[in-house]
C-alpha cells in the first residue's frame, strides 16, 4: 500500500478571515474605517492607535470571535479536492489563545465537515507536525518544521521572502493537483 503525502494547513488566516473578523470590530468599537489594504506589509497593532491596542487583543479572547469567522474564497471545494490525493491535517495554534480550543473546533466542524475530527491539530509549536507540507502564513511555524513551509500570502507577511508563497487557494490547488484532464 502507497501512503498519502500529508499536508498540514493553519486555520486563522489561510481558512479562516480573522483579520477581516479584527478590522470589523476594530472599526465598530472605534469609528474607523481601517481596510485590509492599510494594513499591507504590517501587523494590524501596528497601525492601529496605542490605546486601543489591548481591547484588539481583547477580541481574540471573546467567546465569540473565532465562531464569527468568514471562511477563505474557495478554500473548502479545494480543501476537499486535496483530500482525495493527500492526508488532509488542520493544525492551529490554539495554545496562544487557550479559551479559542472549543469555538475552532466548532468552527471546523461547521465548515470543514470532511475533514475527520482526528485530522484536527491545536497545538503551539507546530515542528511536532509530521507532516510533508506546510501551508501557513506565519514563517516561525516553519523554522522548526521538517516538511515544506508554503507561505500563504497576508498582509501582514507582503515582504517576507524565501518560501514557495500561495495567493490564494486556487493557486494551493494548481500547486498541488494535477489539471484535469480535458
Amino acid at each position: 500500500m502507497v501512503s498519502m503525502k500529508r499536508i498540514a494547513v493553519d486555520m486563522d488566516e489561510v481558512l479562516a478571515d480573522a483579520l477581516q473578523e479584527h478590522l470589523t470590530r476594530y472599526n465598530r468599537d472605534h469609528h474607523r474605517g481601517l481596510t485590509k489594504d492599510q494594513v499591507y506589509g504590517k501587523r494590524l497593532w501596528e497601525v492601529v492607535d496605542a490605546e486601543h491596542r489591548e481591547r484588539l487583543d481583547s477580541y481574540v479572547r471573546a467567546e465569540d470571535f473565532f465562531e464569527e469567522l468568514a471562511v477563505m474564497e474557495d478554500s473548502q471545494e479545494v480543501l476537499l479536492k486535496l483530500s482525495a490525493h493527500y492526508e488532509v491535517f488542520i493544525a492551529t495554534a490554539a495554545m496562544e489563545v487557550p479559551n479559542s480550543f472549543a469555538a475552532k473546533y466548532r468552527w471546523l466542524r461547521r465548515h470543514f465537515p470532511f475533514v475527520p475530527t482526528s485530522n484536527f491539530v491545536f497545538c503551539g509549536d507546530k515542528c511536532i507536525l509530521d507532516a510533508d507540507y506546510l501551508i501557513d502564513d506565519t514563517v516561525r511555524h516553519f523554522k522548526r518544521f521538517r516538511g515544506e513551509g508554503i507561505l500563504f500570502s497576508a498582509p501582514h507577511n507582503a515582504g517576507i521572502t524565501g518560501y514557495r508563497r500561495v495567493a490564494s487557494w486556487r493557486e494551493v490547488e494548481r500547486l498541488f493537483l494535477p489539471p484535469k484532464k480535458e
